[in-house]
This record gives C-alpha cells, structure tokens and sequence, in this order.
C-alpha cells in the first residue's frame, strides 16, 4: 500500500510503555485517563487518513524490533501492561524506536515526514515533562507547526504536566489544546487527494 501524504501527522510518543521506572506508578493513573481520549482520536485521525506515528522508546534493547518491544511491555505483572494494550498501533501505522528522550534525535523521524510532506505534527504520549516536551523542542527547531494535546498527555503529577505545557507555550508559541479541539483543515485534504504527485521538499 502507498504511503498517503499528509500536511499533519499525529506523533504518538512512548505509549508502548511498562510504566516500571521510578514514579511510574504515578503516571499509570494519568495514563489510563489518556488512553480514554488517545484511543478514540487516533482512530479519527486514521480514518481522515492523517498518517499516525508512534514513536518509543527502545528500554535499551538495541536488538529488539516492535514486536519484542510489545511484548516486553505487555508481559504479565507490567505496570502499564493495559495502556499499552489499549493503545496497540494499527497495521497501517509507522513505528520508529528511538534511544533518548526526543523523537528526533538519532531516529529516522525526519526523513519519514519529509517522505509524507508533512509540516504540522500533532503530539501526544508519555510524559508530558520528558519525552513529549523534549521531542516538541526539537520539532521547533526543525520548524515543524506544533500541536500539543493537553488531554491526550501523562505525567507523575498535574503540577508537572501543566508546567511543561506552560513553557512550550510561552517559549516555543506552541498550541495546546484539548483533542476535541482539533480540526483537520483543507490543506491536509488536499495534499492526500494529491499524493501521487512527487513529494515536495522543505
């Protein structure tokens, strides 16, 4: 199946996750409750045919592919064992593992939203202070249209995901919203009904 090109993508990030690091138990509350809103926007997003990535942390298993990854997170007695079920990718999603916090650093992140004709990401995932904050900074940078989705975030505690959400806003002017406030716009459409024309470049 080609790949359908699309001005946004939703960038999903560390959700294939066992939660069994120190203050993960107190991100699992917070997570359950973004499963009850990523689950269903991811599904919307695929039906409007705006590619969903999920971007993971590889846990140090520097030989593992996804399925090892799953497996390992959903193993019995895993924390996060249930998120990261409810949250499985789809076959038609993409899957990069990364080795840090950001999903840009060292991973093939870049080249596969070039690939798409993508310049608006929409983010989500675990956690809202680390993963999801630092790989916002490095979408920045790479002047990516940012989208963060309050809702669709954990973290350990409130106080740590409102501050992040808080300097990204103010530093970096990024936009951040509840899920229910997105709005797929025109372009996107028109860049799928165009995609067997050759990729434009930044």
């Amino acid at each position: 199946m080609p790949d359908k090109r699309s001005d946004t993508a939703l960038l999903i990030i560390d959700v294939i996750n066992d939660l069994e690091f120190p203050g993960g138990e107190h991100v699992l509350p917070w997570a359950r409750r973004m499963v009850e809103r990523l689950g269903p926007f991811a599904d919307q997003m695929r039906e409007a045919q705006v590619p969903v990535i999920y971007v993971n942390d590889n846990f140090d298993h520097w030989r593992s592919h996804f399925g090892d990854l799953y497996k390992h997170c959903t193993r019995k007695g895993a924390r996060g064992r249930d998120v990261a079920r409810a949250l499985k990718p789809k076959p038609e999603d993409y899957f990069i593992l990364k080795p840090k916090h950001s999903a840009f650093f060292a991973t093939s992140l870049v080249p596969l939203l070039e690939h798409l004709g993508t310049k608006k990401l929409l983010m989500a995932g675990i956690a809202t202070n680390l993963c999801v904050f630092f790989s916002a900074h490095d979408a920045h940078m790479h002047e990516y249209k940012i989208t963060v989705l309050s809702d669709c975030c954990a973290a350990e505690s409130d106080t740590d995901h409102d501050i992040a959400l808080e300097q990204l806003e103010r530093f970096l002017h990024v936009r951040v919203c509840r899920a229910d406030e997105v709005r797929i716009g025109s372009s996107a459409r028109r860049q799928r009904s165009a995609r067997k024309t050759p990729p434009s470049h930044k």
